[in-house]
């Protein structure tokens, strides 16, 4: 539905792990999407299609570091218009597409998924970086 209704997002988090080598377990998938007049009201016609009647109000994901959840893990989606260290421009510039189950998807690079992990520092980024770079790279 993202493709369709052409929102400009990357999927990031443990699925971009995954996608870059190091597969996980992960309770959700995490869609960073762009802060925009235009996005924000392709998100809402996503939500729309999706079934949330009424849908979000297309100013919800213009708010500052907004972050929208649905459904609870392992089957839990976040759509979230910040994601630390990096821009959405960097990483949409840079996404690699890869076809999923026949479906263009585009993920975060490499170099922005280590930046936005660092930035972070949780444990979990922490073992990431390990698990993707050998060690947590520290600049």
């Amino acid at each position: 539905m993202l493709n369709r209704h052409r929102v400009r997002y990357v999927v990031v988090g443990g699925y971009a792990v995954a996608f870059h080598g190091y597969p996980r377990y992960t309770g959700d998938i995490d869609f960073f999407v762009e802060k925009s007049a235009r996005n924000s009201v392709a998100l809402q016609k996503v939500f729309r299609d999706f079934g949330f009647v009424p849908p979000p109000e297309a100013s919800l994901f213009l708010e500052d570091k907004r972050i929208v959840r649905i459904g609870f893990p392992p089957m839990r989606v976040e759509v979230s218009n910040h994601i630390d260290g990096v821009t959405f421009a960097e990483c949409h510039e840079n996404r690699i597409q890869a076809r999923v189950a026949g479906i263009r998807v585009p993920f975060i690079d490499l170099e922005r998924l280590r930046i936005n992990k660092q930035a972070c520092g949780r444990p979990k980024d922490m073992e990431d970086l390990r698990q993707l770079f050998g060690e947590a790279p520290q600049d």
